[in-house]
């Protein structure tokens, strides 16, 4: 037999990268978790978000404004130093975080996430931490994706109406949007190659509009088609070889640290009040010093290693177990839940989608169980009455378990979006 010759297989590479969205479920996990992580720490630090990022902080704004002129930050909460201003861009992050959770309006929502992203850690860059640099990173990438293929209300509307584009708000949002970037062109507020940027990702939106609503099946479309499926798949790329860059790095610059070539590394940080939420735990482990070296040894391992097991489906599934346990226990040990769950959702981009799917499946059962349970009236109490010995007939309604189970067994998966 004989074998494939390489233009075959070029042409074959081609159209499979060109021809669908490689790793729905994998974008679909990233989308969720990076904006619910971002969402959970707006929240959480809802009350301190003045001294942060806004106007009471102690980076000032005419100290923000030198930074960003060296280095070509983004950030409009340099476009003005009111309060109102800061409030409002910092309520609009909140609110494209959740939309972009959930999955409505994915492309307009992920521009405007992005733009959050950015504006609030460009604001006062000495308030980050690791785990921010990653989502600055990944709030860029996710731009470039289809993330709400798969469970997402874009997926939903899709399913239901035929178009993830239907329906009025999209173009207002996206003339929104349009108004916004032509006041900050004419004002001059973008810095080097962000105007272009955004009139880049604007045009394309509204040629994708028109052509999804005027010619669904013509040429335009399917050439816009195949130009989005090849900047998700690049993105996608991105994001994996991003994640391998972070832990080879970390893993080969601990290997140079003297503590972590002695093992004590993980002492240290133990001991710190800052890192210690659980006091009497970190004091029990810090006891140990097997157990710290195992540790400090293993870490250092498994990030070195694990560039290197992707060619190893079986390899790269445990150590990616493992570096998720890890994260969690850094969640934990030392009080950093949302550096640990930025890390646990860069990780997620190499679950297996068998895996995936069977998550989507059981959360997706649970869910609708849930409702039912919940809409379900209260049993009455039946009157007392002679027994019937008429037979029920045909038409007799359903009883309630065997009506929710038809109803589940029915009920369509989240489908496809754009």
């Amino acid at each position: 037999m004989e074998g494939v010759s390489p233009r075959a297989s070029a042409r074959r590479a081609l159209a499979e990268v060109s021809g669908r969205a490689l790793g729905p479920y994998q974008s679909a996990v990233i989308r969720i978790g990076f904006a619910g992580t971002w969402l959970f720490f707006l929240l959480r630090e809802f009350p301190n978000r003045a001294e942060l990022y806004g106007p009471d902080g102690p980076w000032s704004f005419g100290l923000a404004e030198r930074l960003t002129a060296s280095n070509g930050a983004f950030t409009v909460l340099l476009w003005s130093d009111s309060a109102l201003w800061f409030e409002t861009v910092y309520a609009v992050a909140v609110l494209a975080s959740a939309a972009l959770l959930l999955g409505w309006r994915t492309r307009a929502s992920s521009v405007v996430f992005m733009v959050g992203v950015l504006s609030l850690q460009n604001r006062s860059v000495f308030m980050g931490d690791g785990g921010d640099n990653v989502i600055h990173l990944m709030a860029i990438y996710l731009v470039l994706t289809r993330c709400a293929r798969v469970w997402s209300l874009d997926a939903r509307r899709a399913r239901t109406r035929g178009s993830a584009t239907a329906g009025a708000a999209g173009p207002v949002l996206w003339a929104v949007l349009g108004a916004v970037l032509a006041y900050g062109a004419a004002a001059g507020r973008f810095g080097p190659g962000w105007l272009a940027a955004f009139a880049t990702v604007w045009v394309f939106a509204a040629l994708w509009w028109t052509a999804d609503r005027y010619e669904p099946e013509g040429d335009g479309r399917a050439t816009l088609d195949v130009l989005a499926n090849l900047l998700h798949n690049a993105g996608m790329l991105v994001i994996m070889a991003e994640v391998c860059l972070i832990y080879a790095t970390a893993g080969w610059y601990k290997i140079q640290g003297s503590r972590w070539q002695d093992g004590t590394a993980l002492y240290y940080p133990l001991g710190l009040d800052y890192f210690t939420p659980w006091p009497g735990l970190s004091a029990l482990l810090a006891s140990s010093g097997t157990l710290v070296m195992l540790l400090s040894y293993g870490t250092v391992a498994v990030q070195v290693a694990f560039p290197f097991t992707l060619f190893n489906r079986r390899i790269k599934n445990v150590l990616l177990a493992v570096m998720m346990l890890e994260h969690a226990g850094i969640a934990v040990l030392l009080g950093l839940p949302f550096f640990s769950l930025a890390m646990i959702t860069a990780d997620a981009v190499f679950l297996p989608t068998v895996f995936l799917v069977w998550l989507g499946r059981r959360v997706g059962a649970v869910v609708p169980r849930r409702r039912a349970a919940a809409a379900e009236p209260e049993p009455q109490p039946e009157p007392q009455s002679e027994p019937q010995s008429e037979p029920q007939s045909e038409s007799a309604p359903v009883p309630a378990p065997a009506a929710h189970s038809a109803a589940r067994g029915a009920r369509p998966g989240w489908g496809r979006g754009t």
